[in-house]
């Protein structure tokens, strides 16, 4: 992998525009970028810190009473986002889920339980549905990048709902 996964958002934010750490954090937060990229704060100056050791990104500093170090990709960088977008879009290895784990160990506890478990889930995609769909409209009007990362989101997570309804109504039997 020729970044990680928090590496290349970070990177492609500073692609967008340079940025001082405070305002990629509040990016971040605006765009809800969390909800799909694990990226906390307090990993952000680490990340930068990392980025800017590789020569991905460089740093020059503001003057003034409040100087800030403002960060911005570099050619390199650039072309290794370039690279690491490619490779990403491309890699179809599955994504390891826990609640896979848990549907292969169903056996070990009841039917009710079971879906006592499976409605509390759909609850909570449903609340993720409505947060998802709400992020969006409050984003309007959106980039191409981020119309593609809402749908895919939406798709996922109308897709598992759906599929725990099969299983509700009994088209698929526990």
């Amino acid at each position: 992998m020729i970044l990680t996964s928090a590496e290349l958002v970070v990177l492609g934010l500073l692609i967008e525009e340079p940025r001082h750490g405070y305002a990629l954090d509040r990016t971040i937060a605006e765009r809800g970028i969390r909800r799909w990229a694990d990226l906390a704060f307090s990993s952000i100056y680490y990340l930068l810190a990392k980025l800017e050791r590789r020569g991905l990104i460089r740093v020059a500093t503001t003057g003034g009473p409040k100087s800030r170090r403002v960060y911005s990709a570099t050619d390199e960088g650039k072309t290794t986002a370039v690279a690491a977008v490619t490779d990403v879009l491309r890699d179809a290895t599955p994504n390891f889920s826990q609640f896979v784990v848990g549907l292969a160990n169903v056996n070990l506890i009841g039917s009710e339980q079971f879906h006592a478990c499976l409605r509390e889930r759909m609850r909570a995609l449903s609340e993720q549905i409505t947060a998802v769909e709400s992020a969006r409209e409050t984003q309007a009007p959106l980039s191409h990048a981020a119309r593609l990362v809402f749908a895919h989101s939406l798709a996922i997570l109308v897709a598992e709902r759906d599929w725990l309804i099969t299983i509700e109504t009994g088209e698929i039997t526990s």
